[in-house]
Order: structure tokens, then C-alpha cells, then sequence
């Protein structure tokens, strides 16, 4: 019976659970991610945004699509499933209410600036960045969809002045996506350990 008990007390607890809703949507942002930023860079060095046509460029490793043709395709199948994902994950927490627990509030902000409670302050940190980074999202998607038909969206082009800063701009949020995933992981793995970090894809 003593046994017994202690095998029960040994027994490791149960790791988070986190909604399959939520598995497909990181799943699929993270594949998108990584398709958009390899044919973008391909994109890029058909035409370096920084220098123009004689800039650095990046390696062949990073590429993805070959050539330009080849990179605007992924570039842009890629960004529909990374707007569409987006799009529907952004229905599902508004009509179900989990933006409630997924970005920053009043509190978070008392207790950034007064809270002693450490775990508390980097949950509050998580809900700043997760709230932080949806108009960065909105950027991406409108300065890239921009780029797609500047004719047939002039008018959404003509919002960022000339072309050149299009592109700066588009560019430019692909290393604040990039910062906020890493930071995504890490503040995750300090409210939840690894145990949360795998719970999100199995």
C-alpha cells in the first residue's frame, strides 16, 4: 500500500494542455515564417533593399525559390496562409473572448511598474509583447500586399510615400517578428517551462 502511494507521489504532473485551435495556428505560423523569410531573402537579392543593385546580399543557404519568379511565388502562397491563419485565429480568440487572457491590460501595466511578483511580471511581459506585435502583423501583411499589386492598390501603396520606403518598411518587420518569436519562446519558457513549449505542438 506504501508502495502504491509512493508510486502515485513519483508520478510527474500533468504538463499544460492548450487547445487544438491554438496547435494549428502556431504550426502553421511558424512554417509560413520560415517559407516567407527564405523567399523574401530571395527577393531581396534580386534587388537589395539597402544599396541598391550592387548591396550585400545573403547567402544561397538562406534562399528559398531559386530566382525572383521562383521566390515570389513561395514569398506570396506563403503570405496567404500566413494572413488567412492570422485572420481566422484572430476571429477565434475575439468570439470566444481569450483575447481577455492573450493581451495586456491595465493590470499587466500596474504590474510591470509596481509589481514585486516575478512570475507575474513576465506574464504581464508575455500579454505586452503578444499585444505589441499584432500592429507589426498588420504592417507586414499591408506593406507586402502593397508590394503585391501596387497598381491595383495604389492607394494603400501611396500611404508609405515612395517605393523605397515600402520596401524599408516591409523589411524592417521581418527582424521585429523574428525578435518577438524568440522572445515568445523565452518568456514561455519561463512561466511554463519546456512542459508549455511542447504542449503548443503535441
Amino acid at each position: 500500500m506504501a508502495a502504491s502511494k509512493a508510486g502515485k507521489r513519483s508520478k510527474p504532473p500533468a504538463g499544460p494542455k492548450q487547445e487544438l485551435a491554438a496547435k494549428i495556428f502556431h504550426g502553421l505560423n511558424i512554417i509560413s515564417l520560415i517559407l516567407m523569410i527564405g523567399s523574401g531573402l530571395q527577393i531581396y537579392n534580386a534587388n537589395p533593399v539597402f544599396g541598391g543593385r550592387g548591396g550585400w546580399t545573403f547567402p544561397r543557404t538562406f534562399l528559398l525559390g531559386g530566382w525572383l519568379g521562383g521566390g515570389r511565388n513561395w514569398h506570396f502562397a506563403a503570405m496567404w496562409i500566413f494572413s488567412l491563419n492570422l485572420l481566422v485565429y484572430g476571429i477565434y480568440i475575439f468570439s470566444t473572448k481569450r483575447w481577455e487572457k492573450r493581451f495586456v491590460s491595465q493590470g499587466d501595466l500596474q504590474v510591470l511598474q509596481k509589481g514585486q511578483n516575478p512570475k507575474r511580471k513576465n506574464y504581464a511581459w508575455h500579454r505586452l509583447i503578444y499585444t505589441g506585435i499584432v500592429p507589426v502583423l498588420i504592417l507586414a501583411i499591408a506593406s507586402g500586399v502593397a508590394m503585391y499589386k501596387p497598381a491595383q492598390l495604389h492607394w494603400l501603396s501611396g500611404l508609405f510615400g515612395s517605393w523605397q520606403t515600402l520596401r524599408v518598411i516591409h523589411f524592417i518587420t521581418v527582424p521585429i517578428v523574428i525578435i518577438f518569436v524568440i522572445g515568445h519562446f523565452l518568456l514561455s519558457q519561463k512561466v511554463g517551462g519546456y512542459r508549455l513549449i511542447k504542449s503548443m505542438f503535441t
